[in-house]
């Protein structure tokens, strides 16, 4: 799992890149994943559903933005160390995805067709599908335990956010704290409400 760390994606994707590198020859498969906290709530889903990922020889590799994929396809996929490869993505980014497995030899036709390529897409991004499972009143209650329910409060008061939704609001609130609350969500989660799309990727994987 990739901490949260100075440097940014920069970092992330140095990192990310380096350690896909390294373990490139060992692994079964490859989970490709736009960022920090898409892994982090995928590592802690397995851990739930009882899987050891690594002794299965799966890795959950951070791309560090969807915009990477085609260099980790080049060095995972069927020119590099051709290991079994899967991922999850936003909706808005599914485009850019299937474009890059198309480059790399694997046949996407549309993005729809990805996921029989092990590839999933969310309905629009990893926060918002555990907004939709878990409902804003279980997010808010999270937040609770975290002390941090007060300042949601106060960001719902900013002009900007008056008006919207209460799901709107704490995927905006959500943008800022993805890689601790990801986890957090995820345990909160009962598992019969797992999102599609990750249950989807656990299922292929």
């Amino acid at each position: 799992m990739v901490p949260e760390r100075m440097g940014g994606a920069g970092a992330v994707l140095r990192d990310e890149y380096d350690r896909a590198r390294r373990i490139g020859p060992d692994i079964e498969c490859a989970v490709l994943l736009e960022g920090a906290s898409d892994q982090a709530a995928i590592a802690t889903l397995a851990r739930r559903l009882g899987r050891d990922l690594d002794g299965e020889g799966v890795a959950l590799i951070a791309i560090a933005g969807a915009t990477n994929i085609g260099r980790f396809l080049d060095l995972l996929g069927p020119s590099g160390f051709a290991v079994r490869l899967a991922g999850l993505c936003d909706r808005h980014e599914a485009g850019a995805f299937a474009t890059a497995l198309r480059s790399a030899g694997i046949p996407v036709s549309v993005p729809e067709d990805m996921e029989r390529h092990g590839f999933f897409i969310c309905h629009d991004d990893l926060e918002e599908e555990l907004i939709r499972s878990l409902g804003a009143e279980a997010v808010l209650r999270v937040m609770d335990s975290q002390r941090q329910l007060r300042s949601f409060r106060r960001f719902q008061n900013q002009p900007a956010q008056r008006g919207k939704t209460i799901e709107a609001q704490i995927w905006r609130w959500l943008g800022n704290h993805k890689i601790r609350y990801a986890p957090l969500l995820i345990e909160a989660l009962e598992i019969a409400h797992v999102p599609p799309p990750l249950h989807g990727l656990l299922s292929q994987v």
